[in-house]
């Protein structure tokens, strides 16, 4: 397929996941309120089936994985489609406390096999030579997906009420998921080059070519561990961001505007790796990337109300930046076979920490009020020390070929 093919393709599926993201992740924030108090159920129990959606997409993540490793995202998605509609639907229509947690359920198994992790899986079969760049296109389109879903979930509520909207978000998937989804190519476009078993990925440092590097079971540890830190901090700053500044002595309409700056800060993150970063080795922009919550909150406590402009910056495109890293580190450190399963097994542990962490985080605030931001400082730098310490075992690994003679190497 061509460049232009391959266009086509991070159109659409920025698009799905434009839709898939604003009518699951970004819906409770609108939605849980008017939907308890019709229902008479407490907020608590909405955003309680919301966590239990986040925990079941980590179990079903793995499996969906392995689906599009063996028969491709089209089919995937198509089906992903279809359960966010029957959730959504669901939602819409409930009566009772009991199914207002059955349809999260669904909807927990179609954000599993249907957001990010699928999306990357789904190019990377397409495209595993090329997918690293096709993965930044998607994340810059579906960047925008709280900035579209907000606005069109509020007029949903004003206009034709939280069921109405449901049914609303639900009807989207039939008529734009499904055709977009529809016209995904069926088989892989590229065919992965050939790759020397000893070759790893240190070796190709500057490019976004895969290799299928022998990385164990520990180096899968350490990126699971610092995926889990990173998405940990990215839930509890979206849940608690505006309250925690006003901790920090903001005024309310200050932090509000701090708070509204990480969202454009994580679109210019994810153009800088696409332009600057882009051939650069995955591990340096991760590490670039985890740096950058950890330097905000310095620059936060240094710096007054200017450094919480600063912390808003450099936190957001930190985030951007990850966003893109989760892809793009695994397919380089792992190579492209098996990659959707792995993927799914590499981020178990960070959606299971997305799940809980407004509630843990708003935990620590309640006993260190604004000096929470320490917590989320240290496990940065923990995320980081651990990225050094892969980047080293890489460097070390991959110096071995170069001053020992290889087995078949001629005489």
């Amino acid at each position: 397929m061509s460049r232009t093919g391959q266009t086509g393709v991070v159109l659409r599926l920025g698009s799905t996941q434009t839709l898939a993201w604003a009518s699951s992740y970004y819906l409770p924030a609108l939605l849980a309120a008017p939907l308890a108090a019709e229902l008479g159920i407490a907020v608590t129990h909405v955003f309680g089936a919301f966590t239990l959606a986040l925990v079941i997409s980590a179990l079903v993540g793995p499996a969906a994985g392995r689906a599009i490793d063996r028969h491709g995202g089209r089919a995937v998605l198509l089906v992903t489609n279809l359960l966010f509609a029957t959730g959504l639907a669901a939602l819409g229509v409930a009566q009772a406390g009991w199914q207002v947690w059955a349809a999260w359920c669904v909807i927990g198994v179609a954000m599993g096999s249907g957001l990010y992790d699928a999306a990357f899986a789904t190019l990377v079969r397409l495209y595993p030579v090329s997918a690293r760049n096709a993965i930044t296109g998607i994340t810059l389109i579906a960047g925008f997906a709280s900035t579209v879903g907000w606005p069109l979930t509020q007029w949903g509520l004003d206009t034709l009420g939280w069921r109405g909207t449901c049914l609303g978000w639900a009807a989207l998937h039939l008529v734009i998921g499904l055709p977009l989804h529809s016209g995904l190519p069926r088989g892989r476009v590229e065919e992965a080059p050939p790759v020397r078993a000893e070759s790893a990925p240190g070796a190709h440092a500057d490019s976004g070519t895969p290799a299928q590097a022998p990385a164990g079971n520990g180096v899968a540890i350490v990126l699971a561990a610092v995926f889990a830190i990173a998405w940990f901090t990215s839930t509890a700053m979206a849940a608690h961001l505006p309250l925690l500044l006003q901790a920090q002595g903001l005024s309310t309409s200050t932090a509000l505007g701090v708070a509204m700056l990480v969202g454009p800060a994580q679109v210019a993150g994810r153009l800088l790796e696409f332009g600057f970063l882009r051939r650069a080795h995955p591990l340096l922009s991760s590490r670039f990337a985890t740096a950058g919550h950890p330097l905000g909150v310095l620059l936060l406590a240094l710096g007054g109300p200017w450094g919480a402009w600063l912390f808003a910056v450099m936190h957001g495109m930190g985030n951007g930046i990850l966003t893109i890293a989760k892809g793009t580190l695994p397919l380089v450190v792992f190579g492209a076979t098996g990659y959707g399963e792995r993927q799914g097994w590499l981020m178990a542990p960070a959606r299971v920490s997305q799940a809980f962490a407004p509630l843990l985080f708003g935990l620590a605030m309640v006993h260190w009020g604004g000096r929470a931001l320490w917590l989320t400082a240290g496990l940065g730098l923990l995320a980081l020390a651990l990225l050094q310490g892969l980047a080293l075992h890489m460097a070390r690994r991959d110096a071995v070929p170069a001053t020992s003679p290889r087995p078949d190497a001629p005489a």
